[in-house]
């Protein structure tokens, strides 16, 4: 949630009335969930830290640290295989298709850079939900990366609290090698994805190259980073019943990306967009 911008038309204020958050949010976590800092923090039982506390700045310092150290030898490890670096915004927009009205999540979105990127291809009803489960991040995102489209809300990504089918658009492009619990992550993400909704996944990948992977390695060791081989992502997709599954190697790093088939014609009828099954529809076979 953020201030109005001048000379924008869309009123964030109006957009996040409590009707459309309803639409998305649980209605159990909406009983506990409140507006701090610039964002609306959804995880009302575990209290971030007040400003200023010892655990507050060793948290902050430690997620930039880990964020830069492994950006870097991402980049550094790409530089010696000769391979570009990877424009995961660009493969986004290509496979997903944003641009339009579509209501986007972006997952463990870290300082928001991703998220006002992509808000910025939207009109209309459009918008991006950036969620990460830090505090500090939340309040850099807020400060840096604010606009009339991207909302900040701290929550699990391991325990999404929004409704099934929730959003036209589901992508994660810097954070599931560094959660605890990826492949929970992963399933959340499909969970919340709409009939006929795309999802994207930008994360590492160990390499074919002896050179590569004793890189990575050691990335991994430093920064605490999960390393995915090139089958355990779109295996997982095709096995939550997704479809048009498209994988692009490169380097130390994947870009995956996937779509739910669309409502049956019969189901389809009378439902509208802030309306989604409340059980998951998977195609016969």
């Amino acid at each position: 949630m953020t201030a109005r911008q001048p000379g924008v038309d869309t009123d964030p204020i109006a957009m996040w009335s409590p009707a459309l958050a309803r639409g998305l949010i649980r209605d159990e976590i909406m009983r506990s969930m409140c507006y701090r800092d610039g964002y609306t923090d959804l995880i009302g039982y575990r209290d971030p830290p007040r400003h200023g506390s010892v655990q507050e700045v060793v948290s902050a310092t430690v997620a930039s640290i880990s964020e830069r150290v492994w950006r870097s030898l991402i980049r550094a490890l790409l530089r010696i295989a000769g391979v570009p670096i990877p424009v995961a915004r660009q493969w986004v927009g290509t496979a997903v298709r944003i641009g339009g009205k579509e209501r986007v999540l972006d997952v463990a979105c870290g300082p928001g850079h991703d998220t006002a990127f992509l808000a910025g291809q939207l009109d209309g009803s459009g918008f991006v939900i950036g969620v990460d489960a830090s505090a500090p991040m939340m309040r850099r995102a807020v400060r840096a990366n604010s606009g009339p489209r991207a909302v900040y809300m701290r929550a699990d990504t391991r325990s999404l609290p929004f409704n099934d089918g929730a959003f036209d658009v589901v992508f994660c492009l810097a954070g599931l090698h560094m959660s605890a619990e990826p492949m929970a992550v992963l399933h959340e993400m499909v969970r919340v994805l709409a009939p006929g909704g795309r999802i994207a996944v930008f994360t590492s990948y160990g390499g074919q190259s002896v050179l590569a992977r004793k890189g990575i390695e050691l990335a991994a060791a430093i920064c605490g980073v999960r390393v995915f081989d090139r089958t355990t992502i779109p295996a997982f997709l095709r096995a939550a019943g997704l479809m048009d599954i498209e994988q692009h190697l490169r380097g130390v790093s994947q870009f995956v990306s996937a779509r739910w088939p669309e409502l049956p014609a019969e189901l389809n009828q009378g439902r509208t967009r802030s309306t989604v099954p409340s059980a998951r529809w998977r195609p016969a076979g």
